[in-house]
C-alpha cells in the first residue's frame, strides 16, 4: 500500500489531480491495476487518503513547532514556521495539488482550517512577548492564508523565483509580527 500511495503522490504532483490516472499510478507503483483498486476503488479515495495523511503530518509539524518555539519572539516563530512548512513541502510536494481538489468535503475543509488556525493561535500565544490576544485569531487566519500562498507557489517551476517569493512572504510576516505592540 505504501508503494501505491507514493506512486499516487508522484503522479498527482507531476500530472495534476485531474490528469492523473489510476492506470499510470498502478504502473508507477509496479502493481496491477487490480491491486490499486483493491485498496483504493477510486482516484478520489486515493487522493483523500494521501491528503488526510499529509494534513496529519502538517498538524504534527505545527504541534512540534509550538513546543520548540515556545518563548521565542513572534518573528522568530514566523521563521521557524516557514522553515517547517518548506521542509514539509520538500518531502510532500503533492500536498498543494491535493489541497486544491474540488472534491474535498466543504465541512471537512472548514474543520481542518479551524483546527490549523487554532494551532497557529496557540503558537502566537506562546511567543515572548505573547501576541496580543485581541488580534490572535485574526492573525492566525492571516498566517494560514500566507501558508496557503506558500503552498500554491511551491509548484512554481523556476526554483530561483520560488525561493525569492518564499523569502518575501517570510520577511513580510516577520516584519509584521515584529511591529505588533503587546497590549
Amino acid at each position: 500500500m505504501a508503494a501505491l500511495l507514493n506512486a499516487g503522490a508522484e503522479v498527482f504532483f507531476e500530472k495534476g489531480y485531474e490528469a492523473a490516472t489510476m492506470t499510470e499510478i498502478a504502473a508507477r507503483a509496479g502493481a496491477s491495476i487490480g491491486s490499486l483498486y483493491q485498496f483504493f476503488p477510486t482516484k478520489e479515495l486515493l487522493a483523500k487518503a494521501l491528503h488526510e495523511a499529509y494534513l496529519a503530518d502538517l498538524a504534527a509539524m505545527l504541534d512540534g513547532l509550538s513546543k520548540e518555539a515556545s518563548g521565542q519572539s513572534p518573528a522568530r516563530m514566523a521563521d521557524k514556521l516557514f522553515d517547517g512548512l518548506l521542509a514539509f513541502l520538500t518531502v510532500r510536494p503533492a500536498f498543494g495539488v491535493l489541497a486544491e481538489r474540488r472534491d474535498i468535503d466543504k465541512d471537512q475543509k472548514r474543520r481542518t482550517g479551524a483546527a490549523m488556525r487554532g494551532q497557529i493561535a496557540e503558537l502566537l500565544a506562546s511567543a515572548q512577548p505573547p501576541f496580543p490576544e485581541t488580534r490572535r485569531e485574526a492573525m492566525a487566519a492571516v498566517v494560514l492564508q500566507i501558508m496557503k500562498v506558500a503552498v500554491a507557489l511551491n509548484s512554481q517551476e523556476d526554483e530561483y523565483l520560488r525561493r525569492i517569493i518564499h523569502s518575501e512572504l517570510r520577511q513580510m510576516l516577520k516584519s509584521h509580527l515584529d511591529g505588533v505592540q503587546v497590549v
